[in-house]
């Protein structure tokens, strides 16, 4: 039984709905290393949804037919069933691909997913282009994947067939995000202690190598406006860049162990941590400051002891796509939504070896994977937003902190539009 504030009544926490799972195949290596789900990942257009399912296997399904399999056959679906095939139009008749599902052997152990989509009109940042090998035009989606090995295959998600194969880093490639701007910009953190930059326009060429971790890199994740990306790692501080000049902004301190996952809100004014510190942080990136802390282990545990209840380890932290919730898992077998607003969770879900969680593209599933090659999905938290949420989120997601704070308006307004504690 999860931990929560002494305040807190726990009838009153609501459990999240099961909308549905997929279950990994049997096999008869399924006891062996390697087994592990450690990502999954929502198509950006939300037609697509993708896990690694262990032993070096990725499968890929059209999201809305796979939640009609839910509504049609209950919540379990194996996925090796072909309920899910889907034919793909020929695109030469003109028509737009259809979803189909895939399931692709990448060759080595698989630790991260990203999906990107392209925006013809975002030219490559190599001025030296004379040609390439592949055009990706408006309906392109590919699918990165991080190896075991070091290196980043990059799929056409459509075919299932390989287009890039990227082999600059030397260890496990930990995570990997796309810009969000259409550019296929992707940036990869790897255990080499460097996070990659690599312009898939310009045929993967490797952009730029990003050092400042001492350590392991987990997890990135780049703003929504593509600005900035956070790193973080086998250490305590937050890494925040700046992606138009590949230099450092500032460190964030607080964490008091390893962190290890990032996400930005979908206005990029709040920025949320995971941390082996039994805490999630939701920081203002522009500032450096904690606005909210959601603990897992009640009473906290002081610095010193802050990597010893690791029963209560944070693996993953996701921000929903309506910026006013965040889901996060850790391994006291609980998957916990928040409000940023408020402190304890507002609703609750069991989960058992969890290891990976995000959104749905909308917002209105949660997806997390677990350390025998399944997913589990629920129903995330439908709350009527307030007036002050909807105005810091219109204001925000063309203004950073310090525009607002310069603003001429008058103080009880500015602290009406300011995220704070």
């Amino acid at each position: 039984m999860a931990s929560f504030p002494p305040r807190v009544n726990e009838k009153e926490i609501v459990r999240s709905r099961t909308i549905g799972e997929l279950l990994a195949p049997a096999a008869p290596f399924d006891k062996k290393c390697g087994r592990e789900n450690w990502t999954v990942a929502f198509a950006p257009d939300g037609s697509y949804f993708a896990w690694s399912q262990g032993h070096r296997t990725v499968k890929l399904v059209p999201w809305s037919q796979c939640l009609k399999n839910f509504l049609l056959h209950g919540t379990k679906n194996i996925t090796n069933t072909s309920g899910l095939r889907l034919s793909r139009q020929n695109s030469d008749g003109g028509q737009k691909n259809k979803p189909r599902e895939h399931i692709i052997d990448c060759g080595d152990i698989v630790w991260s997913l990203a999906f990107g989509s392209s925006v013809p009109e975002k030219q490559s940042r190599c001025v030296n282009i004379e040609w390439h090998r592949f055009r990706f035009g408006q309906d392109q989606l590919l699918l990165a994947t991080g190896l075991n090995n070091g290196r980043i295959k990059i799929w056409d998600v459509y075919t299932g067939k390989l287009l890039l194969n990227l082999v600059d880093h030397t260890e496990v490639v930990r995570d990997l995000t796309f810009a969000p701007d259409g550019s296929l910009i992707l940036v990869s953190a790897s255990r080499d202690k460097t996070l990659r930059v690599w312009d898939l326009k310009d045929d993967g060429n490797m952009m730029k190598v990003l050092r400042g971790h001492q350590n392991w890199v987990y997890s990135c994740a780049f703003s929504p406006d593509s600005s900035m990306l956070c790193s973080v790692g086998a250490s305590k501080a937050v890494f925040l860049w700046n992606m138009d000049k590949y230099t450092m902004i500032r460190k964030l301190e607080g964490h008091h162990h390893d962190v290890v996952a990032c996400d930005f809100s979908p206005d990029g004014a709040l920025l949320a941590t995971a941390s082996y510190d039994t805490r999630v942080y939701i920081w203002d990136p522009h500032t450096g400051h904690i606005v909210m802390e959601f603990g897992h282990l009640f009473p906290p545990p002081t610095p010193i002891f802050a990597g010893g209840a690791n029963d209560r380890w944070v693996r993953s932290v996701s921000f929903s796509h309506d910026g006013l919730h965040v889901a996060s898992l850790a391994d006291d077998k609980m998957v916990r939504f928040w409000r940023i607003d408020e402190d304890y969770p507002v609703q609750v879900a069991p989960l058992s070896n969890g290891l990976c969680c995000a959104f749905s593209t909308d917002g209105s599933v949660l997806a997390a994977g677990t350390h025998d090659g399944s997913v589990y999905f629920w129903a995330t938290p439908r709350q009527v937003p307030s007036l002050q949420h909807l105005c810091r989120m219109s204001i925000r997601r063309v203004m950073p902190t310090q525009e607002v704070q310069e603003l001429p308006i008058p103080s009880k307004v500015l602290e009406f539009l300011s995220y704070r504690l």
